[in-house]
């Protein structure tokens, strides 16, 4: 049996309308952009897409009809199931709360501004933090999430300002 090739794929959230310029160093390279909500219009739609093929689900502070943005995004790369949507859904997301509420191996949200990365009975849940304007006293960051042989990884990338 040969090794399976890692699939990398971009993780970020919270971008309010910001594209910082050191996303496209933290996210190059990877295959997908997935964005978790709070996207701040279409021109940051359009500069992450000169990094690769994004997709992305509305988060509270995003217009739920804009055709760009969807609900939530149901993918299987490689065999690994990823969840992705903003977590407003759910009040103040947990990953409990997550856990219990999709199915999927791995689970992307955004909406806390918190970088947060966990695993429960081999399932991961990922908040990449907020890409966008610094709030609070919290480091912008993305996450970088390799999928291989059936398994998921996921490296919290810190964003320069």
């Amino acid at each position: 049996m040969s090794a399976e090739e890692a699939h990398v794929v971009g993780l970020i959230s919270d971008t309010h309308g910001l594209v910082r310029a050191d996303v496209h160093r933290a996210l190059a390279g990877v295959e997908i952009i997935l964005h978790a909500g709070d996207v701040g219009g279409d021109e940051v739609l359009d500069e992450l897409a000169l990094i690769a093929p994004v997709l992305a689900v509305y988060g509270n502070t995003d217009a739920p009809g804009d055709p760009r943005l969807a609900q939530e995004i149901e993918r299987t790369i490689v065999g690994v199931r990823v969840h992705v949507s903003h977590g407003h859904e759910l009040g103040s997301p947990t990953p409990r709360k997550l856990l219990e509420t999709y199915a999927a191996d791995v689970i992307v949200y955004g909406h806390t501004h918190q970088q947060h990365v966990s695993r429960a009975g081999g399932r991961l849940v990922v908040n990449p933090g907020a890409a966008g304007p610094r709030r609070f006293k919290l480091e912008p960051s993305v996450a970088r999430l390799t999928i291989a042989n059936g398994t998921a990884e996921v490296e919290l990338v810190p964003l320069g300002d």
